[in-house]
C-alpha cells in the first residue's frame, strides 16, 4: 500500500544513489583512516589515550560501543567492520535488500563511526567528523530500490547543506575583517592547514583574481543556498554553482572530507529531469519503486519530525550574533551547527622536529628532520594531495603551530620519538633514524612562506624558512638535558 503521492520523491532517484554511495564511500574512508592511525594516536598506548579518557564521568555518559571496554583490537573489529558494510553500501549491495534491511545497516555505520568519534578527543575534534555523522543518520532513511526516497528526507538533506554553507559565509563575515574587504585569499591559499600540490600555483595569482575569489565565495555561500529550496530547475542550478565551488576547493586544498562530502550532499537538489536534460535524454531517473509503503511513510515522517524539532538550536545559531562554528548540540551528532575559517592566519607558522644521535650539547652536533606525511617540511617538496583521506597528526601540527593550548600529546609524541616507538613513525613520512632510537629530539618553529617565481626559478624550492625560536629545547631519555 503506498501513501498520498506527495511524499514519494520520484524525481530525486538519482541523487538517492549519490547521496548514499557517496556518503557511505566517506565512511569506507574514515574507517580505514581509524584503522591506520587511531591505534597510535588514541589507543591503548597513544598520544592521548582512549581507555584514560573513558575513565572520565563525561566519556562515560557519551553514546559509544566503547563506554564498558576498550581495546585496540575492538577499535580494530569496530574500524573494519564499518568499512565492510560501507563498501557494500557503495557497491549497491545493500540498496537489493529491503527497505528494512538497508536502514538498520545504514545505522550501525553511523553507530560505529559515532562510537570512534566520541572517544577521538582532540584528533577528532573537527566539524567534518560531525557533518558525516549527521549526513549517515540522514540520509539512511532514504530508503531502498524498493521504496521511492521520501521528499521530506531530501529536503533535510539540502537544510545540512544550507547550514554548511550559510553558516561557514556567516562565521567569515562576523569573524575577520579580512572577509570583508575581500583580501583574505591574499593568504588563505598559503596559510590553510595542508597545502596540495596546486596551492602554490593558487597563492601567486594575481590579486584581483583572489578578491573575485573571495566575492564569489560569499555569493556562493550567503546567498546561493537560499535558493536550494525553490522550485527546479533552479534548484538544481544552485547545487551546480555549490558543487562547483567545493571542486575549487578540492583543487586548491586538502580540506580532508569537507569539500567531497559537500559535494555529494548537494546532489540532493538534482532532480532527474534535470539529469536528463543534461545529459541529453540519456539518463531518466526511476530507479526503484514510484511510491512508499505505509508503515516506511511513518518511519520517515517521524525521523522528519525530529530532524526538524533537533533544527531550532542550530538556526537560532545561524543569526546569534555569538554565532558558534562547529558545534554540536545533542550527544549524537545530529543536525550541528557549521562553519570553517572564521577568521584567517597572514602568516605561515611551522613546527620541525628534530632528532640527533649525538651529544644534544655539542654546537657540532648534527640534527636530523623529523618528516611529516602532509604538513610543509621540506622546502623542495611537492605537497601532495591527500584529501578527502584524514591526516590527523598532521592537522594537529598546524594548530600546534598556531600556539594552540590542547596539546598535551605532543609531549608523548617527543616521548614515542624516543622510544622509536614503531607506531608513532608509521604516521610519519620518513624517520631520519631509520627505526633506531635518537640521543634527544628538539622542535624549533620556522616562519615559512611559498617562493616567488624568481625564487623557485633560481633555487628549486617550493618554500623560503626563518627560523623564529625554540619551542622544546633538547629532551632526552638518558638525562642529557
Amino acid at each position: 500500500m503506498d501513501v498520498v503521492g506527495w511524499l514519494a520523491g520520484t524525481d530525486y532517484t538519482i541523487a538517492r544513489e549519490i547521496l548514499q554511495r557517496g556518503v557511505a564511500a566517506l565512511y569506507l574512508i574514515a574507517f580505514v583512516s581509524a584503522v591506520n592511525q587511531f591505534p597510535a594516536l588514541l589507543g591503548e598506548h597513544g598520544l592521548l589515550s582512549a581507555p584514560r579518557f573513558l575513565r572520565h564521568p563525561y566519556a562515560k555518559r557519551q553514546p559509544t560501543l566503547f563506554r564498558w571496554r576498550y581495546s585496540d583490537r575492538l577499535l580494530l573489529t569496530v574500524a573494519w567492520t564499518g568499512a565492510a558494510l560501507s563498501a557494500l553500501i557503495v557497491l549497491g549491495v545493500v540498496q537489493l535488500a529491503p527497505t528494512w534491511a538497508l536502514v538498520p545497516v545504514f545505522l550501525v555505520v553511523w553507530f560505529l563511526y559515532l562510537s570512534i568519534v566520541h572517544i577521538g578527543q582532540t584528533f577528532y575534534g573537527f566539524g567534518w567528523e560531525s557533518l558525516l555523522c549527521e549526513a549517515g543518520f540522514t540520509v539512511a532513511f532514504l530508503g531502498s530500490w524498493d521504496t521511492a526516497p521520501p521528499i521530506t528526507i531530501i529536503l533535510l538533506v539540502r537544510w545540512l547543506v544550507f547550514r554548511l554553507e550559510f553558516g561557514a559565509g556567516m562565521i567569515k563575515m562576523r569573524g575577520d575583517r579580512s572577509w570583508r574587504d575581500l583580501t583574505a585569499l591574499y593568504y588563505h591559499h598559503e596559510t590553510q592547514p595542508m597545502p596540495n600540490p596546486l596551492s602554490r600555483t593558487a597563492h601567486l595569482l594575481p590579486r584581483w583574481w583572489h578578491r573575485v575569489e573571495v566575492l564569489g565565495n560569499h555569493i556562493a555561500q550567503l546567498v546561493v543556498p537560499w535558493l536550494l529550496f525553490l522550485p527546479q530547475p533552479v534548484a538544481s542550478a544552485a547545487a551546480a554553482v555549490v558543487i562547483l565551488t567545493q571542486l575549487w576547493l578540492v583543487a586548491t586544498g586538502n580540506f580532508a572530507w569537507l569539500n567531497w562530502i559537500t559535494v555529494v550532499l548537494a546532489f540532493s537538489a538534482v532532480s532527474d529531469p534535470v539529469w536528463a536534460w543534461a545529459t541529453g535524454g540519456a539518463v531518466h531517473g526511476g530507479i526503484g519503486a514510484s511510491g512508499i509503503p505505509l508503515w516506511y511513510a511513518v518511519v520517515a515522517l517521524a525521523v522528519s519530525a525530529l530532524l526538524v524539532v533537533l533544527s531550532w538550536w542550530p538556526l537560532r545559531n545561524l543569526f546569534s550574533r555569538r554565532q558558534l562554528m562547529n558545534a554540536s548540540f545533542n550527544r549524537w551528532h545530529l543536525v550541528n551547527a557549521y562553519g570553517a575559517f572564521g577568521s584567517v592566519t597572514k602568516q605561515r607558522y611551522e613546527v620541525v622536529v628534530e632528532g640527533t644521535s649525538d651529544d644534544p650539547h655539542d654546537p657540532d652536533a648534527e640534527w636530523r628532520e623529523y618528516g611529516f606525511k602532509g604538513k610543509p617540511g621540506d622546502v623542495r617538496r611537492l605537497p601532495r594531495q591527500f584529501a578527502p583521506y584524514h591526516l590527523r597528526l598532521d592537522w594537529l601540527m598546524w594548530f600546534l603551530a598556531l600556539g594552540s593550548r590542547d596539546s598535551p600529546w605532543f609531549e608523548v609524541f617527543l616521548l614515542r620519538l624516543l622510544q622509536a616507538d614503531r607506531a608513532t613513525l608509521r604516521l610519519l613520512r620518513d624517520d631520519p633514524f631509520h627505526g633506531a632510537p635518537p640521543r634527544a629530539v628538539r622542535a624549533r618553529m620556522f616562519l615559512y612562506r611559498f617562493s616567488t617565481r624568481r625564487e623557485k626559478r633560481e633555487t628549486g624550492d617550493r618554500w623560503v624558512r626563518t627560523e623564529v625560536g625554540a619551542l622544546v629545547p633538547a629532551v632526552s631519555l638518558r638525562g642529557d638535558q
